[in-house]
């Protein structure tokens, strides 16, 4: 016997019994956009990899490290490792943002070579948001609010923690950088304990804040602060988005190490953070990114956005919200037997799935007696079968048998059949 194929390490399978969940999670996620007035955009999932290194950063783990990318004819082709920088591509690209507002969503799968882990996969699903033209911080705190609202139809706002901070722009940051490194080279034997951070003193100074080295995060407690670096600008924006949360009820914390790990945010940067999950994870980030649209090609265009992993967030839920009910796999099992009728069966089932299309509607297929039948029904978690023998077809009656007990069983005229399904399913 050849031996079997088994899925790449950390590509993993969503079984039938897990898809419902997901399904449930991604229609109140798509629900939750469009009710605020965004519209869906649909990338490729492979792209140029210099679109990922200009947009993401070259010095960031994404490029540096994770990156699924191949060449073929020369070219140099990258699986999307997240949303942003490809949703910037096709706005400018199709003109959809020059001297105008739009508002996007768009969700799918997202590709990194990262050690497999809880939650964290190297093909992971994300939806994201993001919102182009709009300078103030009115569209920071939108998305803010959208995301609590998202929270709450999950069932897991006490679970989450908002997370704020200000990073300024380019020169601020600059000014930062080496107020930090100053700040560093005096304790390289705490940072020799991490090489990631380590490396990074050359590369990307500010990843550091976001170690989770033990040890150097209660030396960063004594480093220079970023937002005692920041122009006028970037507070003013800042203290509007707090003042608006304020006055909307959501709490939040300021944290001054938040700096996310890509190289196009500036001012606004936030996370959603749970500790539900044992060591505190990230269920949603995101951040103003007003460079990112002239930096890859096109006009000055502000910008603001976030993603969150539907794997992590779906974990969560199951770990805090007991109380979803998930459409049942079938609604009505259709059973059948005697000569002849499995063809009245099929219309049957047909004239139903027309006139009732809300309803899940599965007809026995794989023959044997009525008892086989109905145990299959009750596998599938049916409420309702629909028993045809010859006498049924012959006197044109079906039988309503209730599955879950709620009512008693009787036979009714074909003719009559949608109506008594009608009432049952109100």
């Amino acid at each position: 016997m050849a031996k079997a194929i088994q899925a790449i390490r950390g590509m993993n399978d969503c079984s039938p019994s897990e898809t419902p969940l997901w399904q449930w999670v991604e229609q109140q996620i798509k629900d939750t956009f469009t009710s605020y007035g965004y519209t869906e955009i649909r990338s490729p999932i492979i792209e140029s990899t210099n679109l990922f290194k200009r947009g993401v950063g070259e010095a960031t783990d994404i490029v540096e490290k994770e990156m699924f990318t191949m060449v073929r004819d020369e070219e140099s082709l990258t699986l999307r490792p997240e949303g942003t920088a490809g949703c910037v591509r096709a706005a400018i690209e199709h003109g959809w943002v020059y001297n105008q507002e739009q508002r996007l969503w768009y969700i799918g799968p997202m590709f990194r070579y990262e050690r497999p882990q809880k939650g964290r996969y190297r093909q992971f699903h994300q939806a994201g948001v993001e919102i182009f033209g709009i300078q103030n911080a009115e569209a920071d705190a939108e998305l803010i609010l959208l995301t609590a609202r998202l929270w709450e139809k999950l069932g897991i706002r006490d679970k989450v923690t908002l997370q704020l901070n200000s990073i300024g722009g380019l020169e601020v940051r600059k000014k930062y950088r080496e107020a930090l490194v100053a700040f560093l080279q005096d304790h390289l034997d705490v940072l020799k304990q991490d090489p990631d951070s380590e490396r990074r003193l050359v590369t990307n100074p500010l990843r550091i804040l976001d170690t989770k080295n033990q040890a150097l995060q209660a030396v960063l407690d004594g480093a220079p602060k970023l937002y005692d670096f920041l122009d006028e600008e970037s507070r003013t924006h800042f203290d509007r988005l707090c003042t608006i949360l304020d006055n909307m009820g959501i709490s939040y914390e300021i944290n001054p190490k938040l700096v996310r790990g890509l190289d196009y945010y500036n001012k606004t940067v936030f996370e959603w953070v749970t500790t539900a999950l044992g060591a505190q994870g990230t269920v949603c980030a995101g951040g103003r990114y007003d460079g990112l649209v002239e930096q890859l090609g096109g006009h000055a265009t502000p910008g603001v956005g976030f993603a969150m992993g539907l794997e992590r967030l779906v974990l969560l839920i199951q770990e805090v919200n007991t109380n979803i009910t998930l459409p049942r796999a079938v609604d009505i099992y259709v059973i059948s037997a005697g000569d002849g009728v499995a063809e009245k069966a099929f219309g049957l089932a047909e004239k139903l799935r027309s006139a009732l299309p809300q309803l899940r509607i599965m007809q026995h297929t794989s023959g044997g007696n009525f008892k086989k039948q109905f145990k299959r029904a009750d596998k599938l978690g049916a409420k309702i079968a629909l028993v045809l023998g010859e006498t049924e077809v012959a006197a044109n009656t079906v039988v309503i048998k209730d599955l879950l007990g709620e009512a008693e069983q009787v036979t009714v005229s074909q003719n009559d059949i949608i109506q008594q399904l009608t009432s049952r399913f109100a």
